[in-house]
């Protein structure tokens, strides 16, 4: 299978894409819930918010790439 550039230009731009509304929802993420969610991560050793975390930014992930993809 041959790749041409502009097939490579198009997944380097739908990645970074990608990349930056997941940045961008998770920093709301961070804004709409109480406290900071890296200290609770880090410093508290908070498991549960870690795993909440975690499965929203799953979910987040799951939804921007089926919006990329179509």
């Amino acid at each position: 299978m041959v790749t041409t550039l502009p097939v490579l230009l198009n997944s380097l731009l739908y990645s970074a894409v990608g990349i930056i509304v997941f940045g961008l929802g998770f920093w709301v993420l961070d804004k709409l819930t109480p406290g900071k969610l890296w200290d609770e991560i880090h410093d508290q050793r908070n498991i549960g918010v870690a795993i909440v975390t975690g499965a929203m930014a799953l979910g987040l992930a799951i939804i921007i790439a089926a919006a990329i993809h179509g």
